[in-house]
């Protein structure tokens, strides 16, 4: 695949413990994400998420880590809210967001609505203060390596020329009880949420005063933004003149474009540094101000999919070439080392997401951790490091040390938040697999074995498919945990089929458009070459997956009754349908065509058509504020279902989306695919969760 390798090959991890690894102790371990480097080296910081206090949301506050790993880790913000998104300024103080209250806000300066604001807590210590906050709040920051000037994304409405303006229409708008939105654009919503009526924007000012100052009057540099900002990334040069960021066409709706544009901070005047039908995203500014890195996405037909490489600016000339063109894997989170050679980057990699260097002379690629699922790359300032979050499937993210000339196999782990006295109660043990295909094609698998599954006590198998379906299975999950499973006495698979990343272009072509041919044969061929396993009980099988997942585990109930049970989560059912409901329906034409002349595709992979032939009980299961696959898909499945008296239930969340997020819904979701599987797989009494 075009890449040196720098760590030894895949082995089986076995880790024992005592206790057991339920929900309770599930949600006691912290989440971290978000990890981020001071300019000196010598601060880390990182968000650690964890229960709120009364267990019904999810929270998230800023601690620092020492990269030296000498000092106790420490928590920097606490409020009810929570906090996310710190960044650093020159002299050491954080930049950060939160929806905590402005204690300096006067009685009189509106309603009590929370907003998203952007906070500094001072190098020195001491409280963080609120230094601008518009109405829309602000979703993202920046700031330059080499001078005080901080870029932020915040929201307002059309034809509002300062923040002030745009606070005073939202409040007549709320005043008014007016809640209808006018549309003209498409797409007209994204994941969960509606894309309106507010624009995003960037605004960039001055750094506050570490003391007193506040961001008064920032500049807008994209008044003329409407949707071309949405959802996109942006970053500063060092100098802090030049904003680097993404613009999205949209006048092709099958083929929206999404260009890299350089913003004068000066004058507001705006160049293309990398356009055409192709989608650049995660701009990145080299440290010497020369370059600009980013990643680059080829338009895909029904006939070829799409391919990704790294993009190389020269953001003085736009001249541009690609970094990667030999790597056959698709890669993504670069980040630029210090003295601006090379780039770090991260990519799907036989079951792993890998750290991997490339230099941008001669295009030499290098494997720096090719195990584990690693993320937020932090290159340090001496050259010789990098740090990142980095999780396995028996080890939830942690921070870790790695060298830049790989020698160290595998990386130092840096002290985190965890607990002192934490131990996770995994007693599973984990190995990759391998399966042969009758084309010939090898497919990696994961197994998850409860630590007593034996020949004379052989474990119930659950085959589990990822999302996406451009995904693969790769590190910790905290929606869909196996270990909760293996807790529970089953057996996980964890397959990567056709169109799974991480294996090259070809394992992609080989179920491009054809999701209920090839990738359901690699499925089956991975399940039939397990169950031989004397451990592994073949008589008691079950399947579930979300998403794409769920697509599989609906086209399977369609067309197999060796499973005993069938979960189906945030599922598609009928594609023709789907196409017109989903949040960016048009751009599925890249793979199954123009259903308006012709919808073969979408009806020849619609598992709704074999509703008739299923005989497999099924758990569907939900989320009414799910825009990428929405609710009418379940709707609709559960109609039918119920119309041709197929035996199912339907687990609904009314406040959650794609995923299923807040704590007391995690432990219902769990619960009850449990309940559903022990009735089904094991023959237990059906046990309904108590809550429900």
């Amino acid at each position: 695949m075009g890449v040196s390798h720098a760590r030894g090959a895949c082995h089986a991890i076995i880790v024992g413990m005592t206790d057991r690894f339920d929900l309770d102790h599930f949600f006691t371990i912290p989440r971290l994400s978000a990890l981020r480097l001071s300019p000196d080296g010598a601060r880390l910081l990182v968000t650690v998420q964890r229960p709120s206090p009364d267990g019904k949301k999810m929270h998230s506050s800023i601690w620092e880590v020492d990269p030296a790993g000498q000092r106790r880790s420490r928590r920097l913000t606490r409020s009810s809210p929570g906090e996310s998104g710190g960044v650093f300024l020159r002299d050491g103080s954080i930049l950060f967001t939160s929806a905590r209250p402005d204690p300096d806000r006067k009685p009189d300066d509106g309603d009590d609505e929370e907003i998203t604001g952007l906070w500094l807590l001072p190098a020195g210590g001491g409280e963080a203060r609120m230094v601008v906050a518009p109405h829309g709040g602000v979703d993202d920051v920046r700031t330059a390596r080499d001078i005080d000037v901080v870029c932020f994304a915040a929201s307002v409405h059309p034809r509002t020329s300062s923040l002030k303006e745009d606070s005073d229409r939202e409040k007549e708008r709320k005043k008014s009880g007016a809640s209808g939105q006018l549309f003209e654009t498409y797409p007209i919503r994204f994941w969960d949420h509606y894309l309106g009526p507010r624009e995003r924007h960037l605004y960039v000012a001055d750094a506050p005063d570490a003391v007193e100052g506040r961001i008064e009057q920032p500049v807008d540099l994209t008044p003329d933004a409407a949707r071309a900002l949405d959802e996109t990334e942006f970053d500063l040069t060092p100098d802090g003149s030049t904003i680097v960021t993404g613009w999205v066409h949209q006048n092709d709706l099958v083929h929206p474009s999404q260009d890299i544009v350089a913003i004068d901070r000066a004058t507001g005047e705006r160049r293309d540094l990398a356009s055409g039908p192709e989608w650049h995203q995660s701009p990145r500014c080299s440290p010497d101000g020369r370059w600009v890195v980013c990643t680059r996405d080829t338009v895909a037909t029904p006939e070829e999919p799409l391919d990704m490489t790294l993009w190389l600016i020269d953001l003085a000339t736009g001249a541009g070439r690609d970094l990667t063109p030999e790597l056959d894997l698709w890669p993504h989170g670069p980040e630029w080392s210090a003295d601006s050679r090379s780039v770090f980057f991260l990519a799907d990699r036989l079951g792993h997401s890998a750290v991997l260097r490339v230099d941008i002379d001669g295009g030499d690629v290098t494997a720096l951790a090719a195990e584990g699922a690693h993320s937020d790359l932090c290159p340090a300032p001496d050259g010789r490091r990098v740090f990142a979050v980095r999780s396995t499937l028996t080890s939830p993210p942690l921070v870790v040390e790695l060298a830049t000339d790989a020698t160290e196999r595998a990386g130092r782990v840096i002290p985190s938040p965890l607990p002192a006295d934490d131990e996770l109660r995994i007693s599973a043990s984990v190995e990759q697999i391998t399966t042969r295909t009758d084309d010939g094609t090898e497919i990696r698998s994961w197994l998850v074995t409860p630590a007593d599954a034996s020949a004379d006590s052989p474990a119930p198998l659950l085959l589990w498919v990822h999302g996406g379906p451009l995904g693969s299975w790769t590190g910790w999950h905290w929606r869909w945990n196996p270990h909760l499973l293996a807790d529970r006495g089953y057996a996980v698979l964890l397959p990567d089929p056709a169109l799974s990343t991480g294996y090259g272009l070809d394992m992609i072509r080989r179920g491009w458009g054809k999701w209920g041919e090839v990738p359901y044969s690699d499925l089956m061929a991975v399940v039939d070459n397990v169950i031989t396993r004397p451990d592994i009980d073949d008589e008691r099988t079950a399947a579930m997956g979300g998403s794409f997942g769920g697509y599989m585990a609906n086209w399977i109930a369609g067309h197999t009754d060796r499973f005993k049970a069938i979960v189906t989560h945030a599922s598609l059912w009928e594609l023709r349908g789907f196409h017109g409901t989903t949040d960016w329906g048009s751009t599925w034409e890249a793979e199954f065509g123009d259903p308006y002349t012709d919808a073969s595709r979408y009806e020849a992979a619609s598992p709704h058509a074999s509703v008739g032939d299923i005989r497999t009980p099924l758990l569907v299961i939900h989320g009414e504020k799910d825009h990428r696959v929405p609710i009418s898909e379940a709707l609709r499945l559960w109609t039918d279902l119920s119309r041709h008296g197929a035996e199912a239930s339907f687990l609904y969340f009314p406040d959650e989306n794609h995923w299923i997020q807040k704590p007391p819904n995690s432990r219902i979701w769990y619960e009850t695919v449990i309940a559903f599987l022990d009735h089904h797989v094991l023959g237990k009494e059906w046990q309904r969760p108590s809550l429900l």
